[in-house]
């Protein structure tokens, strides 16, 4: 019997964050996606802090209408922005075991249109 969905996830999780550490210079972006929610945060892991925080649950992108991968489009813009007026620019990006496809892929996209690169 193999792995359960949860288990592998967990399992790519770990080999991810093996590979990428956020720095001060290059914090980590962190996605989170939930069934109805997405959240990403831009992490410095040497100190344990988050940088900056954005999620479709805050007010101006929950007032938003649109399906889920467009929403997670405008959180991408959000994160972006947010960073860039925190003056970080370059981020390592951290799909936190998902697939990089559908919610995941348009935030990425969104935050690399609004000038983040990684």
């Amino acid at each position: 019997m193999g792995l359960s969905k949860t288990q592998r996830k967990l399992r790519i999780r770990r080999r991810i964050r093996k590979v990428s550490s956020g720095t001060a210079v290059k914090p980590r972006l962190s996605v989170f996606r939930s069934n109805s929610e997405i959240y990403a945060q831009v992490i410095d892991d040497v100190k344990g802090v988050t940088l900056v925080s954005a999620s479709s649950r805050d007010k101006d992108i929950a007032k938003a209408k649109g399906n889920k991968t467009e929403i997670a489009a405008l959180v991408g813009k959000t994160i972006a922005e947010k960073s860039l007026k925190a003056g970080l620019d370059k981020v390592a990006f951290d799909r936190g075991g998902n697939l990089y496809h559908g919610r995941v892929k348009s935030l990425a996209d969104g935050a690399r249109e609004a000038g983040l690169k990684f």
